[in-house]
């Protein structure tokens, strides 16, 4: 198959959804199947060099809707040379302009709305909210109806999914997600993030990687750290990620007035070997988030034999749950502190089963491969009837 990513950025610091495509890109060409993508990056944007697939860059987009008039022009002249287009993320213009682009031409388009669609947003933003709906009738909606399928990655997603807008008519599918295994020696990945952060060689990590976003939870983890750093002189905290000024700001004068700063590192964006040790350097991966669909950092940890400590509101918590790969509690200060003292209570055997158990639950429920397959068959067209 020929298929095109159309997405708002290919900027690695915009997340898991950036990551996933990438990952699957490189699956799918592995399988012999031609991939692209169209973003509103600009032209020439550094990161656009080590995309794993061609990409037609068609901003600037204008504002944080995206505007890009160039790309409703190269979408419909380009999109006949492909079998499906695929749309990831929602409420910025790619979806719009994909839309509007494909009308009239024989042309599937499907969406991943990547958790655009869960209603913790309704209640966290209100007003933010209020503006969507405005937006929503002629615009969200009519993307996810007129879409062949609206692809969802878990099935807790998807009926999350129903509750947000009650003008809501779209064909659903469930398409699980995955995630990239390490590249390689698990020794030689913590020696190049070890060289990267020398001070933290012999601490007890914990690890959080992702955005520094309200949704993330970072404040509660934060917090529920301070409650226990006195009972493990050892135990460290790291955040690799990366956010908004006022968001970072905020988080390290939380941490200088818990009286943790000395006890917490703040990396920025980790990429590549550097990311992979990070995991692998870690005791445990922490995501207190009040919302994510998937949870790719979630799924790069358990491929790391790193156990997972993570709130109920991560889509995947039944499965963290069931294989016993790390301990799921609620997005709460409270519920993060019981994560962390659950794990710090293990005994060095016991820990050592977890992170035998977190790579095998990768091993059979999450990888790449299995994501890849999975999208090819639910793309795969209509059979025909007579």
């Amino acid at each position: 198959m020929k298929l095109l990513n159309v997405l708002p950025t290919l900027d690695p610091a915009a997340g898991g959804p950036v990551e996933g495509v990438s990952q699957c890109a490189l699956a799918l060409a592995k399988l012999g199947h031609v991939v692209e993508a169209a973003t509103l990056d600009a032209p020439g944007t550094a990161f656009l060099a080590d995309a794993p697939m061609p990409v037609a860059a068609l901003g600037p987009g204008h504002g944080k809707y995206g505007r890009a008039p160039r790309a409703p022009l190269w979408l419909r002249e380009h999109a006949p040379r492909f079998d499906a287009v695929i749309v990831h993320g929602l409420w910025q213009y790619h979806g719009f302009a994909t839309r509007q682009a494909l009308r009239g031409l024989h042309v599937p388009y499907y969406v991943f709305p990547h958790g655009m669609l869960d209603p913790w947003f309704k209640s966290a933003y209100p007003l933010k909210h209020v503006k969507k709906w405005l937006y929503w009738p002629w615009g969200e909606y009519r993307v996810l109806r007129d879409a062949r399928a609206v692809l969802f990655t878990t099935e807790e997603e998807r009926l999350l999914a129903r509750q947000s807008f009650w003008l809501y008519r779209t064909r659903e599918r469930v398409v699980s997600f995955g995630a990239a295994a390490p590249p390689g020696d698990a020794a030689r990945l913590r020696d190049c993030f070890f060289a990267a952060y020398p001070t933290l060689a012999g601490r007890r990590l914990l690890l959080f990687l992702g955005r520094l976003h309200p949704k993330k939870g970072c404040d509660l983890l934060l917090r529920a750290f301070a409650r226990v750093a006195t009972t493990e002189p050892l135990l460290h905290l790291v955040f690799a990620g990366t956010g908004d000024g006022d968001t970072v700001a905020q988080l390290h004068t939380l941490a200088r007035e818990l009286g943790i700063a000395e006890r917490v590192t703040w990396t920025g964006l980790l990429q590549g070997d550097c990311k992979w040790g990070a995991f692998g350097a870690s005791d445990a991966f922490v995501l207190p988030s009040h919302q994510e669909n998937f949870g790719v950092a979630v799924v790069e940890a358990l491929a790391s034999g790193t156990p997972v400590l993570i709130s109920d509101k991560i889509n995947i918590w039944r499965e963290v749950d069931a294989d016993r790969v790390g301990f799921v509690a609620s997005d709460t200060v409270e519920g993060t502190l019981i994560n962390l003292r659950h794990w710090l209570s293990l005994d060095p055997s016991s820990a050592a089963r977890m992170r035998t158990r977190a790579a095998a639950a990768f091993a059979a429920r999450f990888t790449i491969d299995a994501h890849a397959r999975t999208l090819l068959q639910a793309l795969a067209p209509p059979p025909f009837s007579a």
